[in-house]
C-alpha cells in the first residue's frame, strides 16, 4: 500500500560521518553529487524523524541535529511502515530503490544495548535522478514480486482431470516469500503441450516485467515435452548448478528423477525455471530453489549486501 512521506531536512557530506543540511540535493546515476556514498548501491541514506525522537527520548541525547545520524533525508511518515529491499521512494521524476535496511552504526548513536541505526537506516540507489529539498513529498511505493506459473498438460488444459503440481507451486512460492518477508502475487495459467502457446506467454511475461516465471511438464523424453526447448531461447543466462544438484539429489534415490530435463535461467530481472510436470517432482524442485530466491533477486537486480 503506498502512502506519502515529507521529507524534513536534506543533508550531504563529502566525506564519511555526520551530514550537514543542504538546500537540496542533486541525484545522477551515481547517487547525490558531492556526497561521500555516491557510486555504490548505497547511495542514499534515509531516517525517520520517530525514530530518532524516540532514540532521544530513551537515550536522553541532546536535540535533535539534522545530519546528526548522518542520513541525507530526514523525513516523517503518518504511520509507520515496514520497509523492504527493492521498495520506491518517488517524486515526479525522482526514483530511489531500496537496496539495504540498516547501516553500519556509529558509537554516538547509542541506545543501552542496542544500536538504532542498523535497525532503521533506509539505503536507496538512484534509479532516476532530479533534485529534492526539504518539504517535498515522496511516495513511498512497497516492490510486490509477480510469479506467473504455466502448466503444460494437454488433458489438464482440456478439462480432463484439475491441475495440481501448479497451484503446488504456488503454495510453496507464497510459504517462501512469506518467510523472508516480500510480497508475492502470482497468476496462474494451464495450456496445451503447445509450443506456440508457451512462446506467447513467456514473452508476454518478459515484456510485462514478471520477476518469476515458472512451468511445469514437459520436461521428460516423450513426443509431446517441448518446454526446455521452447523456454531456452528466451534465457540469457542460464542456471544450470541449482538444476544439477536437485537431479543428483533427488536421483541417487530414484533414478527416474536423473532423465528430467528441467531448465533454470534468467533473462533481464526475470527469474525462469522449467519444472517437471508431477506433484511430487515440482515440491521437491520448488522446495530447493526457494532456498536460493533471495540472493539470486539480489544478484540479478545487482544488489551486494557483502
Amino acid at each position: 500500500m503506498t502512502q506519502k512521506i515529507k521529507i524534513l531536512s536534506v543533508n550531504q557530506a563529502g566525506e564519511r560521518g555526520r551530514k550537514f543540511p543542504v538546500d537540496r540535493l542533486v541525484l545522477n546515476e551515481n547517487g547525490i553529487e558531492g556526497d561521500a556514498h555516491a557510486g555504490t548501491v548505497r547511495q542514499v541514506s534515509m531516517f525517520d524523524v520517530a525514530e530518532a525522537e524516540r532514540f532521544y527520548r530513551i537515550t536522553g541525547a541532546k536535540a535533535l541535529e539534522y545530519g546528526q545520524f548522518a542520513e541525507n533525508i530526514l523525513f516523517e511518515a503518518k504511520q509507520k511502515f515496514e520497509v523492504k529491499i527493492f521498495d520506491l521512494f518517488q517524486k515526479g521524476d525522482v526514483l530511489l530503490e531500496v537496496t539495504q535496511k540498516g547501516k553500519p552504526f556509529h558509537d554516538e548513536f547509542r541506545e543501552p544495548g542496542n544500536y538504532v541505526m542498523p535497525r532503521e537506516g533506509i539505503f536507496c540507489r538512484v534509479k532516476n535522478g532530479g533534485v529534492l529539498k526539504a518539504g517535498d513529498e515522496m511516495e513511498y511505493v512497497p516492490k510486490v514480486f509477480r510469479a506467473r506459473i504455466i502448466t503444460l498438460s494437454d488433458r489438464a488444459s482440456k478439462g480432463i482431470y484439475e491441475d495440481r503440481s501448479g497451484p503446488a507451486i504456488t503454495r510453496i512460492l507464497e510459504e517462501q516469500f512469506q518467510k523472508i518477508g516480500w510480497r508475492l502475487q502470482t497468476e496462474n495459467k494451464v495450456i496445451a503441450d503447445d509450443e506456440q502457446q508457451l512462446k506467447v506467454l513467456l514473452q508476454e511475461s518478459l515484456n510485462e516485467g514478471y520477476d518469476l516465471v515458472v512451468t511445469t511438464g514437459g520436461t521428460g523424453i516423450g513426443p509431446r515435452d517441448i518446454t526446455p526447448e521452447v523456454m531456452r531461447p528466451f534465457i540469457t543466462k542460464e542456471i544450470p548448478g541449482i538444476i544439477e544438484m536437485i537431479r543428483w539429489k533427488f536421483g541417487l534415490e530414484k533414478p527416474a528423477a536423473l532423465v528430467s530435463r528441467a531448465l533454470a535461467g534468467v533473462n533481464g530481472t526475470t527469474l525462469m525455471f522449467a519444472l517437471p510436470g508431477s506433484v511430487k517432482a515440482v515440491k521437491e524442485y520448488t522446495g530447493e530453489i526457494g532456498k536460493h530466491l533471495q540472493h539470486l533477486f539480489y544478484m540479478v537486480h545487482g544488489v551486494d549486501l557483502h
